[in-house]
């Protein structure tokens, strides 16, 4: 599967949308041209890696700055929707820390929230969909991570 993303709109951004698309896919389209850009998809990966890793990852999606035509991306932002069988107690080690805010941004550069599907605000689709508004307002265009990790 090749995902050809959609050209950037004028403000940087893609067209408002969730586009799935594989890790390596994601890695090899914004994740190159400057060693910046590099450096954050490294932090991608090992976030999404921990995050697969507890066998109850149900959605990765990403947002911001890296999943935009911004030269140098400063982090990744990050959403993700744990099966309800999750169980945070469980999680332990560098894991854990992907699931504290302050701590993922501390220790990985990241901006990472969760929920539990059962608890993902007006439903888990359209808690995905609330993260294309952009803060000045309107909307841009979401990646989510499919499939297996690269």
């Amino acid at each position: 599967m090749t995902v050809a993303f959609p050209p950037f709109n004028n403000e940087g951004d893609l067209p408002p949308g969730v586009y799935p698309a594989t890790l390596a896919e994601v890695l090899r389209h914004f994740g190159i041209n400057s060693s910046q850009r590099i450096a954050v998809a490294d932090r991608l990966t090992r976030i999404h890696q921990l995050a697969a890793s507890t066998g109850h990852l149900a959605r990765f999606v990403v947002f911001g700055s890296f999943v935009t035509a911004k030269d140098e991306p400063e982090d990744v932002d990050i959403i993700m929707i744990m099966d309800d069988a999750f169980d945070l107690a469980a999680v332990t080690g560098e894991t854990a820390l992907i699931f504290d805010h302050m701590q993922a941004d501390a220790y990985f550069g990241a901006s990472v929230f969760w929920t539990r599907r059962s608890s993902a605000w007006g439903g888990e689709q359209a808690m995905v969909e609330h993260w294309q508004v952009r803060r000045e307002g309107g909307k841009r265009g979401v990646v989510e991570i499919v499939g297996e990790p690269a």
